[in-house]
């Protein structure tokens, strides 16, 4: 019998669950974080919402701690890296809510299509406005979904039974995936303009904050209508309003926002704009389902059985040999995946050297972990790496060598025309960047990196330097490969910041530079 500790609301299918495995259930709600220092003395299992921020703090007065669930999707609260080196398991419940958000964004989108809030305060208010609250159908309209994870794939499913027609934007989907699901892929620029509502189902990151902004609804069809169940953030609130003022957007369905929780917004004064306060995993069924799926895996994880929803791996699962690498092949397969600017249609993964036959599969693992980083709205975790990998029709193959002949160990990506290398040098076994689209390049990988491919002729360094310089974005370190035939050459750049993407175009445009691509570890 074990000791669980709870310290958030949790169904109660779920408390009974763990009391039935013949474990102590602890229920303690609404601890400071001091009281939480003292209750997780003792525990085998700490179990939380979004409340309660698990620190490396918390971690250490645990020490029987064997495993952490958070009852939802969500680990920004938790310290998973420190979990990790502690040999403590991190479990989530990632499929509890999906259902109901995919059915938030349907209801969202009905509700702006038929002004379904509008016209009820207007009735209530003693109001009978038949005409000013005319809307649309949903029957023969092109729907643009951009994300196809779990819940953009179920919105696909029930736009489908509307008669709509479907496309999508997502780079980490494969053409022949999307072709089963009845939608047509195509780029996001495309699919604003074509698309008579747009539904948004990305992960909240650096290169989607702000993503529907001003220039791209600029680029929108006119009367387009916009729904958001994804996060905050993703779409500009100014930039939208000022597009539905104009005439531009016809109006959206917003369950999340920039700053929440949030009572004041621009969009709150527009008569087409219909809103929620986050709720599209408040139903009974998602609550339920969190609270028996995070019981379930805490149970498997104190029973020693194989856990589903792991999302991390106790050290004492992987061998020494190979565990300085973890996180090499996942920056490797971030990298690759930045240079795609997206999913591949295959993966190839070669271990040379003494890393060979070393039990390289949390390698593969990893890698995955990198490559789909941005691109799912769940957490990617060495457990279900390979599942989403099926799902979006990547295809993975894996060699090993003994021979490496310039290096004890190196780790090469290769797919979608790109290929990426890396090892770890010095006494401090430090990652580096070798090599990147076959040029030979020295350097270590970085939280903002740019890469320049360019003619190899004099003043091209210049020209990029000058470039990023006058942005007052830092160039911290820098790396040049040549081609082997000489006539083209590699630039790879880390920066003190993300670059911003009036510069990139710019260098895009300039005579010589061929290729631009941004990496964000």
């Amino acid at each position: 019998m074990a000791r669980v500790l709870v310290t958030e609301k949790l169904a109660q299918r779920g408390l009974d669950l763990l009391a039935e495995a013949g474990h102590e259930v602890d229920v303690r709600l609404g601890l400071s974080p001091d009281e939480l220092l003292e209750a997780v003395v003792g525990a085998e299992a700490l179990v939380i919402r979004s409340a309660t921020t698990v620190t490396a703090e918390v971690l250490a007065a645990g020490a029987d701690l064997v495993v952490v669930g958070r009852a939802g999707i969500g680990l920004d609260n938790v310290d998973v890296a420190t979990a990790t080196e502690r040999g403590i398991m991190v479990v989530n419940a990632p499929q509890s809510n999906i259902l109901s958000a995919a059915e938030q964004a349907m209801a969202l989108m009905l509700a702006q299509a038929r002004n379904v809030p509008q016209a009820h305060a207007a009735l209530v208010a003693g109001k009978w406005e038949r005409s000013k609250w005319e809307g649309v159908e949903l029957y023969g309209k092109t729907l643009g979904i951009v994300g196809l994870g779990r819940v953009g794939a179920l919105v696909a499913q029930r736009a489908l039974a509307f008669g709509m027609r479907l496309v999508a934007y997502d780079p980490y989907v494969s053409a022949d995936r999307a072709r089963h699901m009845s939608v047509e892929l195509m780029s996001l620029e495309d699919l604003v303009a074509e698309s008579d509502f747009v539904t948004i189902h990305l992960p909240k990151t650096p290169d989607t904050i702000g993503l529907f902004g001003a220039d791209l609804l600029a680029k929108a069809k006119p009367g387009i209508r916009i729904v958001n169940t994804a996060r905050g953030g993703i779409v500009d609130e100014d930039a939208l309003a000022e597009a539905i003022r104009s005439g531009r957007v016809q109006g959206a369905g917003l369950d999340v926002f920039a700053k929440e929780p949030t009572t004041e917004s621009p969009l709150f004064e527009l008569p087409s704009v219909v809103v929620a306060p986050h709720l599209g995993a408040s139903t009974a069924e998602a609550q339920d389902k969190a609270g028996v799926t995070i019981a379930e895996q805490v149970i498997l994880a104190l029973d020693g059985d194989f856990v589903p929803f792991a999302v991390n791996v106790a050290a004492t699962d992987v061998s020494e040999t190979v565990r300085p690498f973890m996180g090499l092949a996942e920056q490797l397969g971030r990298i690759l995946a930045c240079l795609n600017d997206g999913l591949p249609s295959s993966l190839e993964i070669e271990f040379q050297g003494g890393l060979a036959g070393a039990g390289t599969g949390i390698l593969t693992l990893s890698a995955l972990k990198g490559v789909f980083a941005a691109g799912t709205e769940e957490p990617v975790s060495y457990v279900n790496a390979p599942q989403i990998a099926e799902e979006r029709g990547l295809v993975v193959r894996e060699t090993s060598t003994v021979t490496a002949h310039d290096y004890v160990n190196l780790i090469t990506l290769s797919g979608g025309g790109h290929s990426v290398s890396g090892t770890l040098t010095g006494p401090r076994t430090e990652p580096r960047l070798v090599m990147m689209d076959d040029h030979t390049v020295e350097v270590p990988p970085a939280p903002h990196m740019v890469v320049v491919r360019n003619d190899d002729r004099a003043g091209m360094i210049g020209v990029v330097g000058t470039a990023i310089g006058e942005a007052g974005v830092s160039i911290s370190s820098m790396a040049v490969g040549p081609s082997a035939s000489g006539n083209t050459a590699l630039m790879v750049l880390s920066t003190d910041r993300q670059v911003p993407v009036d510069v990139l175009e710019r260098l895009r445009s300039e005579d010589g530079i061929s290729d631009v691509h941004t990496v964000e570890i």
